[in-house]
C-alpha cells in the first residue's frame, strides 16, 4: 500500500538555494526552494523524463548597460547544459517560472527585473513557458517533481516564516590586545 506517508518516506528532497541548480531523472526526488524577489525556473523534457530547477537573485546587467548578464544568464545556461548532458533535447524542453516578488516596498524593483529577464531568456532560447507565478508582494515556497513536471506553490503569508537576517554583534574585548588568526 502506498499512501501519502509512504510517498514522503521514499522521497529524496533537494533544496535549491540562490545561485544553485539541480537536475535529475530520479522519480523519487522532489526539489524545493523559497523565493522572494528571486526567480526559479523549473525545466522539463517529457521524453527524457528529466527535469531541473534553478534559483537566481539578480539577472545581471541589461543589454543597455555595460557589462555582462551574470548570475541569471549563467545559472540558466548551467541548467540547460546539464539537462542536455543527461539526454534532454532543447526542442522538447518547457519551463515554469516562479518568484520575482517585491518583498520590501520602496526598494528597487529587482523582482520585476528578475521576472522580465527569465521570460525574455526563455523566449530568446525558444523554450516555451507553460506556467508562471511571478510578481506580487509575498514570498513563495516551491516544490517541484522533475520527472513529471509537477509543481506546487505555497504563498507565504506569515513574514515570520522567513526571518530577517540579524547582524551578529561581537563582544568588545576588555583590553587592547588584538588576536590575529
Amino acid at each position: 500500500m502506498s499512501g501519502p506517508s509512504q510517498e514522503r518516506r521514499d522521497m529524496k528532497m533537494i533544496h535549491v538555494t540562490q545561485g544553485e541548480y539541480a537536475v535529475t531523472g530520479d522519480p523519487s526526488v522532489v526539489m524545493t526552494t523559497v523565493l522572494g524577489s528571486c526567480v526559479a525556473t523549473a525545466m522539463y523534457d517529457p521524453k527524457a523524463k528529466l527535469g531541473g530547477l534553478n534559483h537566481f537573485l539578480l539577472p545581471g546587467k541589461t543589454a543597455d548597460e555595460s557589462g555582462d548578464d551574470y548570475q541569471g544568464i549563467h545559472i540558466m545556461e548551467l541548467l540547460i547544459n546539464e539537462m542536455l548532458k543527461r539526454g534532454a533535447s532543447k526542442k522538447r524542453m518547457s519551463a515554469k517560472l516562479f518568484g520575482g516578488a517585491q518583498i520590501v516596498k520602496g526598494l528597487s524593483e529587482v523582482g520585476l527585473r528578475n521576472a522580465d529577464f527569465a521570460r525574455n531568456f526563455l523566449a530568446r532560447e525558444g523554450i516555451p513557458c507553460t506556467a508562471q507565478s511571478l510578481g506580487g508582494t509575498q514570498a513563495r515556497r516551491i516544490r517541484y517533481w522533475p520527472t513529471t513536471d509537477r509543481a506546487q506553490q505555497l504563498i507565504v503569508t506569515d513574514r515570520n516564516i522567513i526571518p530577517p537576517v540579524q547582524p551578529k554583534v561581537l563582544p568588545v574585548p576588555d583590553n587592547d590586545d588584538v588576536e590575529l588568526f
